[in-house]
């Protein structure tokens, strides 16, 4: 594969001066050579969505790879997409009859055997997925044909197909199996180079750069995710976002995200660029160090993380800097998932009593100690300055998400405000079930929360699913656990010359995008 040059950069240019620039004409944008451009501050240095859980490797697998099945976003129905139809088994399978005239990026053609070998590769354990959740409740695949194939369950699972639809992509059988291997003997299954049968396929990979994909010129009829109009697809890396900015408003870029409120506010004046603020599946949320791995015991006490809670205010950070489409939660899940309720114990703001709580709990002059956060550092800057108001003094530390993630899981942080974008998958299991079943990313490790929501997890009956989880979400928010703080909506800043619609699942489906 052969990189190719990137357009002229403006990382020079002040915002101001980038926007006076674009406004007084026409910018020469991707149209002209029939790529579009994007960027988010995010490095990618593997391109393979079950080795890389970055949004970013999520918009990526929907481009190039394909599932079985496919949620229409309009309608909520799942369709055929590498499958024709489906069926249940019994509580514990799924039986796929599959197209016959699918081929992967490399020509090779698609079967049952390629079904058999991603689903048995990736719900092995051993094999180290990055995000085991989305696929731990496969058990494994059978060949029942050429083009049939049944997966077993270990136990029943309701929202098998909405997983299946935005977590399971299908791999070549045998991809794998030659993966190089790492200093420690291992695979290394992200460096195997990327194949799927999507609409787009990588072409190339500079990690940390960017990330080119070319149209699949061969994409198969028919396909509920249509025909990719659009010749060339890049990624770029570009940290920071004033220079995103300028580099959209002079026509190097087509496409951003995560443009803060004033910013795009401003940006929506220009003739050049179309500015939209969207709902996504996204929550912001505050985990405390229940346990006191962290060796700060402050947040074992319930009435502190309560103190927190009530200090915080939440709805100003979702009206004055998040957007319109943002709301304030109160459970941990997204309003518009299978199974959330915010009937459950709510903490109005309300600084007095946040520190009477904390005077109840023996600070009644306050403390000081570390807040760790990875995105949208403003926000996390609006809850030091609330909790400055209440004599609790925070050093923010602020990273990137990897490294972030990894010292949370060791339980090194005291509390960390952190996102959830659920893999925008409709159900409560993808957000719950990660964060309250004695996983890595548990900061609670309760016993009767995780029976909760495991009853919730394997009910096929969905009023039964609806009334344990709601038991774990009160018992959640009455402890303070956790802090659901409020949904996400992403400000896009794209081009005009650019026909893109944004969906509240946050996976920008540039597949269906065309040029105006």
């Amino acid at each position: 594969m052969k990189s190719r040059k990137f357009g002229p950069a403006s990382a020079a240019l002040t915002v101001g001066l980038a926007m006076a620039f674009a406004w007084s004409g026409p910018a020469q944008a991707g149209k002209a050579d029939d790529t579009l451009n994007w960027s988010t501050n995010r490095e990618i240095a593997v391109v393979d969505p079950y080795y890389n859980n970055t949004r970013e490797l999520v918009i990526m697998g929907h481009m190039g790879w394909d599932g079985l099945v496919y949620r229409d976003q309009d309608t909520g129905e799942y369709k055929p997409l590498l499958a024709t139809s489906w069926e249940w088994a019994g509580d514990t399978a799924l039986e796929f009859e599959l197209r016959d005239d699918v081929k992967f990026h490399d020509g090779s053609a698609f079967d049952a055997d390629d079904v058999v070998y991603t689903f048995n590769h990736v719900s092995n354990k051993d094999n180290g997925v990055l995000t085991f959740r989305n696929v731990s409740w496969i058990k494994n695949a059978e060949k029942l044909g050429p083009h049939k194939v049944r997966v077993n369950l270990h136990k029943p699972f309701p929202p098998a197909l909405a997983y299946l639809a935005n977590a399971a992509f299908i791999l070549p059988s045998g991809h794998y199996d030659n993966a190089p291997a790492k200093a420690d003997g291992n695979p290394d299954f992200a460096a195997v180079e990327p194949m799927g049968t999507g609409p787009y396929k990588v072409a190339d990979v500079k990690a940390g750069e960017f990330v080119l994909m070319e149209k699949n010129e061969d994409y198969f009829a028919n396909s509920p995710k249509g025909t990719p109009q659009i010749g060339t697809m890049r990624f770029r890396t570009i940290t920071e976002r004033n220079t995103q900015i300028a580099e959209l408003m002079t026509g190097a870029l087509d496409w951003i995200w995560d443009v803060p409120k004033e910013q795009a506010e401003r940006m929506a004046a220009a003739p050049n660029v179309t500015v939209e603020n969207a709902k996504t599946f996204r929550v912001s949320y505050m985990a405390f160090d229940v346990d006191g791995d962290s060796g700060t015991d402050v947040f074992t006490k319930k009435k502190v993380r309560q103190a927190f809670a009530h200090a915080i205010n939440r709805e100003s950070i979702a009206k004055n800097l998040v957007g319109p489409a943002s709301e304030v939660i109160h459970s941990a899940c997204h309003p518009d998932q299978f199974g959330c309720t915010q009937d459950v114990t709510k903490y109005e703001y309300d600084p007095a009593k946040a520190k009477a709580l904390l005077a109840e709990a023996g600070y009644p002059d306050g403390f000081e100690f570390d807040i760790y956060a990875y995105r949208e550092r403003e926000f996390t800057e609006a809850v030091i300055g609330d909790l400055a108001k209440i004599g609790v003094k925070a050093k923010l530390n602020f990273m990137q998400y990897r490294a972030l993630r990894d010292i949370v899981r060791k339980g090194e942080t005291p509390i960390n405000h952190m996102t959830w974008g659920s893999y925008s998958i409709p159900d409560v299991s993808a957000i719950v079930s990660n964060f309250f079943t004695h996983g890595p990313d548990d900061p609670a490790k309760d016993d009767k929360t995780k029976e909760l929501v495991e009853v919730g997890d394997n009910s096929v009956e969905p009023e039964t699913r609806k009334l344990y989880y709601k038991q774990a979400f009160e018992r959640i928010a009455e402890e303070a656990y956790w802090l659901p703080m409020f949904t996400y909506a992403k400000y896009y800043a794209f081009s005009k010359d650019l026909d893109f619609t944004a969906t509240s699942d946050e996976i920008p489906r540039f597949y269906t995008s065309k040029w105006n």
